[in-house]
């Protein structure tokens, strides 16, 4: 067992419907991340040579993915974020509950609440309740129901530890066009939307060698 799984054995114990223990202990493992970088290093490293995570890495038009860590009993993962120019979140929930640290740029992140929603919902009338900074070092943790929203400025890179996926899809809403559709989970995906989101290894090489460059890890 490495430093990084030794990490996550201590997150097996979350009770993930309580945002107060998701909060702690998640910030205790993302602060040990962010203190040791070379714990992150040493997992990007090895990424290549772990089928069982490489596959698992994503790449958007706006977004990079990197899973540090996947356990599927319970269904935890470590997971690297790298936003890029023009990144924009719509209003959404998550199917699971996550807690996130900023370690470079930052982003503005906006909350709507925990409303029960489906796809009839008007996303104009969806309120902004709150608004909040995230600069380097800021770590919270969400629950899945919660709407949120977040802008970030290009190249803003975050640690995120997700909990276990509690439903089979989330809302996402556009408050410019007024609608809403549910989004569904990799195992509800087909077999070229999944390869169609998944980072190659090139793409992998170009992400960690900009995290390199910026002395991060």
């Amino acid at each position: 067992m490495d430093d990084m799984d030794r990490i996550a054995e201590n997150l097996r114990w979350i009770d993930w419907n309580d945002i107060d223990d998701v909060e702690i202990n998640c910030r205790e493992a993302l602060n040990e991340l962010a203190a040791e970088p070379q714990i992150v290093r040493e997992r990007l490293d090895d990424l290549p040579n772990r089928p069982e995570l490489l596959p698992m890495c994503e790449h958007y038009d706006i977004l990079d993915k990197i899973v540090l860590h996947s356990d599927d009993d319970p269904g935890i993962r470590i997971r690297l974020h790298v936003f890029l120019p023009g990144y924009f979140d719509r209003p959404h929930n998550h199917r699971w509950s996550y807690a996130s640290r900023i370690l470079r740029g930052q982003y503005r992140h906006y909350l709507f609440g925990n409303t029960e929603m489906d796809e009839q919902v008007n996303p104009a009338k969806l309120p902004v309740l709150q608004v909040r900074g995230e600069p380097v070092g800021t770590s919270y943790a969400l629950h899945h129901s919660m709407v949120h929203a977040v802008v970030a400025e290009p190249f803003t890179v975050s640690l995120v530890v997700r909990g276990p996926a509690v439903k089979d899809k989330f809302l996402v809403m556009d408050r410019q066009t007024n609608e809403a559709w549910w989004q569904f989970g990799a195992k509800d995906e087909s077999e070229e939307e999944a390869m169609a989101k998944q980072m190659s290894r090139p793409r992998f090489a170009d992400v960690t060698g900009w995290l390199e460059k910026w002395r991060m890890f």
